[in-house]
């Protein structure tokens, strides 16, 4: 493991902006709007040479701890405990305030090595803050500019007798498109419209309340990637998993705040990173056109699709529910029919299991690579079983396919007069690889190619 260092203050000082400094990347959502930030957020960072895990936090606020604040602010606390040291961030140009008093006594009861950093101290503006936070008791202040990138070398020289020494081995890359390396961990995204419990999901999985949840919708704002070790008692296995949660997805037309586009779009991009994506749906509210618009933007994204259906112990007529968003599914997602769906229960744990054996069989689908000989055996079976029309009496020649890729699997056919292809033609092509050759629900890219004649003229 890396040495972790935890990002803490108010809302609004800037501690998201400093994190997507050191990990070198636009993970988390920054806005001008304070409280933005309400998961921890992890990311590996490099500073200098400096290797750490850093962590971004919710903004620290006084408030009841059984509202939404209060739970955020609990949320931080536990990510406290742990860390090798902390960053606390005050705002240089508005000074101390009361709640950076309260942080202040807080982090001197705790063991964490604490570095006391002075933000947005670009210019004269920030000097007498810079000043003021002396009587926090927290030693000199390093005064940084989290947006424009000045004072890193400060901060490096402030981090470096907490981490040298300390640094693990940088941890495994992740695993991209490409086929020859292993599969890893299965990259397993949650997705659905607000409240349908994803977060709530994730937590019983880890066995521990990682994420914030509640009764408000829309809590989840960041995509929040954990890595997990699930153990199979059905295999008597040990098995890698990285666990994304994601904001809800509502209609388009619904979405008029500023953050909430972000949100969203942070979860299409979340989409885009996984392997097999869990649609979340609430079985006291059943199958929406939204939810098959996501299910319909996951596959055309190539990733692997299961369907889950949540709050199952509190479903009122389960067979005839199921058996309707069966339906609907196979009559909503006509380019992928037999989608995994599952019942589960965030609360009690009903399902998960089974919902996570599937998600790893699934991605071997998704995964797969059939021999060519194989694959052109099917294939002349398929012509003989069901030849090609010939539209206008012009006949249309298959010649062979082939395999270009996995994940997802993409397939080229070779022949003349493609273009005239019927698109009914193409999709019993389609199933065919999918029922004959085990590629179950998967989505399958089929391309047509015709050899270039050389005696046309462009």
């Amino acid at each position: 493991m890396l040495p972790q260092v935890i990002i803490i203050g108010r809302p609004n000082v800037g501690k998201s902006t400093l994190f997507n400094r050191l990990v070198g990347k636009k993970l988390a959502l920054v806005d001008d709007q304070p409280g933005v930030t309400r998961d921890r957020r992890f990311g590996d960072a490099h500073l200098l040479g400096l290797d750490f895990q850093a962590v971004d936090t919710a903004g620290w606020e006084d408030d009841d701890p059984q509202s939404l604040p209060g739970r955020m602010r609990a949320q931080t606390e536990a990510a406290l405990t742990g860390a090798d040291v902390a960053l606390f961030v005050i705002d240089a140009r508005a000074g101390i305030t009361p709640l950076d008093e309260e942080i202040a006594r807080w982090l001197h009861g705790s063991q964490v090595p604490v570095i006391l950093l002075a933000n947005k101290a670009e210019g004269r503006a920030g000097e007498s803050g810079i000043l003021e936070s002396y009587a926090l008791g927290l030693g000199d202040p390093v005064p940084i500019s989290a947006e424009h990138g000045e004072g890193v070398a400060d901060l490096f020289e402030a981090l470096l007798p907490h981490i040298e020494g300390r640094e693990a081995d940088k941890p495994i890359v992740d695993i991209d498109a490409d086929e020859d390396r292993p599969l890893g961990p299965l990259k397993l995204a949650i997705v659905g419209r607000p409240n349908a419990g994803k977060s709530t999901l994730v937590n019983r999985m880890l066995g521990e309340e990682r994420l914030l949840t509640g009764p408000e919708a829309g809590i989840t704002r960041d995509s929040i990637a954990i890595d997990w070790t699930w153990r199979d008692e059905k295999a008597g296995e040990v098995r890698e998993v990285r666990l994304i949660d994601t904001a809800g997805m509502r209609k388009k037309a619904r979405v008029v705040d500023k953050l909430e586009r972000l949100s969203v779009a942070d979860a299409r991009r979340a989409v885009d990173f996984a392997e097999v994506v869990v649609l979340l749906l609430d079985a006291t509210k059943g199958l929406e056109h939204q939810d098959l618009k996501i299910a319909s933007m996951v596959l055309e994204e190539g990733r692997a699709l299961m369907i889950a259906i949540n709050k199952w112990d509190i479903a009122e007529n389960p067979s005839g529910l199921f058996n309707g968003i069966r339906q609907a599914l196979d009559d909503g997602l006509a380019q992928v029919r037999g989608v995994p769906l599952l019942a589960v229960s965030a609360r009690t744990g009903k399902g998960l299991d089974d919902m996570l054996r599937a998600g790893f069989d699934i991605r071997e689908a998704w995964s797969k690579r059939v021999p060519t000989s194989a694959l052109n055996r099917w294939f002349d079976d398929a012509l003989a079983a069901n030849p090609p029309p010939a539209p206008g009496g012009k006949r249309i020649k298959l010649r062979y396919i082939t395999q270009a890729k996995t994940r997802p699997p993409g397939f080229v056919l070779f022949g003349t007069r493609l273009d005239m292809l019927p698109e009914s033609y193409r999709r019993y092509l389609v199933n065919g690889i999918r029922r004959e050759l085990g590629f179950d629900a998967v989505p399958i890219r089929l391309t047509l190619r015709s050899p270039k004649n050389p005696f046309k003229r462009d």
